[in-house]
Parts: structure tokens; sequence; C-alpha cells
């Protein structure tokens, strides 16, 4: 499961560990099948990183499935390993990731997501990210109720509390049953007769919410981060609001293209560097560099600055920078520069014993 031979040792199972888990957090990566791939792996690394249970797994005794999770995971330092990059992986993650069918009360907001784009020199070095967000909240005034101070609402007499109708029909002695909506509560279940002048008896207001949100470095294109209770409100009375989850999106730059960890800038020089070469200073995320193009350079040429491009996520150096490289033909000559351009093509005609065109 964590790719890794029979006898590796504790430091090469925790490295590949680490490395998966961070390609399947489910709070970094959305893609289908991304959380129970995690949880496998989140498994396997539990029974592999303790003595006794890759025991009993080698001698087939063992397996993840059925073990309750504070017995499979218990004693493993989950933010020694990811400390620092802002995944969670606390007692609420493994509620949230491994026990959700135990999961009691009333059932959680849904999640919301926002891109933001944030700036290469950010995403290099991490830092804070101002996110701006409008949203629905449970209103402050009657905490969801709907009902105006001093009142509550009242059990709708005629789903009594359901805030379903169920409608029953015989056929040939089969009995079909349909259920929908309560057309007098609207599926509330409850009836507000004194509605909150503040949400107009909806329970929700909208609010307008600034969140500083921290860039790990190296932050991936689409990795998602979570924010825990900054989602939608419950639809249940009492219920917790869902998360947030922040998508990082790299703001255009007009310096670099970026491909993954790689940064790709492209340089024009003229026909005479082409051939004769020169030193360029391109710009990189550190500063200006220079960089030897050699001579007979072609177009289309690409040079390779290594570990000038964005720190990789988690861990692994830095990406390179690719300079791409374009000779510019001039469009309009000088008298000088053409004397110069027609010498050098009867030289080169010459040096290649051919006959110049009349």
């Amino acid at each position: 499961m964590l790719g890794v031979a029979r006898d590796a040792d504790a430091k090469t199972i925790r490295d590949a560990f680490r490395t998966l888990a961070l390609k399947y957090h489910p709070d970094r990566n959305k893609e289908p099948g991304a959380e129970e791939r995690f949880k496998e792996i989140a498994e396997a690394y539990a029974i592999l990183s303790d003595p006794n249970k890759r025991a009993a797994y080698d001698a087939g005794q063992l397996g993840g499935a059925g073990i309750p999770p504070e017995d499979l995971f218990g004693g493993i330092n989950f933010e020694e390993i990811f400390g620092g990059l802002g995944f969670g992986f606390g007692d609420s993650f493994f509620d949230r990731i491994f026990r959700r069918h135990r999961r009691r009360g009333p059932e959680p907001g849904a999640n919301l997501e926002i891109d933001v784009e944030v700036p290469l020199d950010k995403i290099a070095h991490g830092g804070e990210e101002t996110v701006h967000l409008r949203h629905p909240a449970v209103c402050p005034s009657c905490n969801g109720s709907g009902a105006a101070a001093g009142t509550a609402p009242r059990q709708c007499a005629v789903c009594h509390g359901t805030g379903q109708r169920s409608t029953t029909r015989q056929e040939g002695g089969i009995t079909f049953a349909q259920i929908s909506g309560c057309a007098a509560c609207g599926g509330r279940g409850s009836i507000v007769d004194k509605p909150c002048a503040q949400c107009a008896g909806s329970g929700r207001v909208e609010r307008e919410e600034t969140l500083e949100v921290r860039i790990p470095p190296g932050a991936e294109e689409g990795m998602a981060l979570r924010v825990p209770g900054r989602g939608m409100p419950s639809t249940e009375p009492g219920g917790p609001p869902g998360d947030l989850f922040v998508v990082i999106r790299t703001a255009p730059d007009r310096r670099f293209e970026r491909r993954g960890a790689d940064l790709w800038h492209n340089a024009t020089i003229g026909i005479p560097d082409a051939v004769l070469g020169t030193t360029l200073e391109v710009p990189t995320l550190d500063g200006p560099a220079s960089v030897k193009v050699p001579a007979g350079t072609q177009p289309g040429s690409v040079l390779r600055l290594r570990n000038k491009g964005l720190p990789r996520f988690g861990g692994g150096g830095r990406g390179a920078l690719y300079v791409n490289l374009q000779v510019v033909v001039p469009q309009r000559l000088s008298a000088e520069e053409r004397k110069l351009y027609e010498r050098l093509r009867a030289v080169t005609t010459a040096g290649r014993g051919e006959e110049r065109p009349a």
C-alpha cells in the first residue's frame, strides 16, 4: 500500500507515508476516491509503524478493517510528521474521516469552496493571504430559530414537527406510500408566528468575512486549505456549520509561467548573440541572475537554472527555472546593417563553395 519493501526500516516507511498522505489528504485532494485512498494509506502506516501490529500483520493475523481508530492510530504523533504544513491530523480530523458513521446530533452545514489567487512570491516563501467571502450564517438575533426575541417557533400541527407529509394509496393489494415536504410549515417542522426582524424569519443572514489563511511554502496549484466552521450553516437546529475550503490558484505573473514546481521564462536575443554567445540577466524569485548563452544557440533552445524554481511542497528541494530563448530576426535594417549582412552572406556562400546568385 505504501510502496515500500517488506524489510523497509521505520524512516523509509515514514517518508513513504508522508509523501502519499500529502498527495491524498482530503483537505488537499478533491478528486473522487482520494479520501478512501488516504484512509488506506493511513491504516497501512498505522500497522507498519508499530512493531507489534506489523508482526501480527506479517503473520496474517491483522488488517486495518474493523479496528477502532483510537486503537489503530493511538501513539502516532501525526502533528510531528506533518507539522507546519497547515493540515489537520487531530481528534476532530479523525472524527470527520474515520468515524462519520458514528456521528450523532444535527447534520452539519454544507461546505463552501472559494478560489484565491496567490502571487508566486508568496507561494515560494509562504505567508498569510487575505480572503474575502460572503455567505449565509446563523442569525445572531434569533440564533437560527427565525422567531422574534421573547418568542419561539411552535410545532407544526399538520406534520407534528417532522417537516414531511406521507400519503398512501392501495392498488391491487399493494400499498404505495408517497412522502413530500409539509406545505403548512415549508418542511421546517415548525411555524414562526412572529418572525425575527433581522432575518425575516429565515434564521439566516448574509455575513461578510475577512479571513487570514496561511499559505504553506510551495503550495500546489489547486490545493484546498480547510478552514473549519466557516461554511454554510446547518439546516437543522443546533447543527454545526460546514467548513470552508480555500482553493489556491497561482496569480498571473508577467515574468514566469508555472508548471508544478518549475518556472518558465521567455527571453529574446538577437542574431549576433545567438551566433557568438552572450550573457543574459534573467529574473528569478531570488532576484536577477546571470545566465550564459552559448555560441551557436538555436531558436527555441532552453537553458536550465537548477534550484531557481518553487520549493516542492512538503520538502524535496526546489524546482528549476527554464529560460526559453527566442531569436529575434530584425524586420528593418539600417544601411550599414544591410551591408554587413550582405557581406556575411557573401562570406558564408563562398565558404560553402557556392555561387552567389546574380
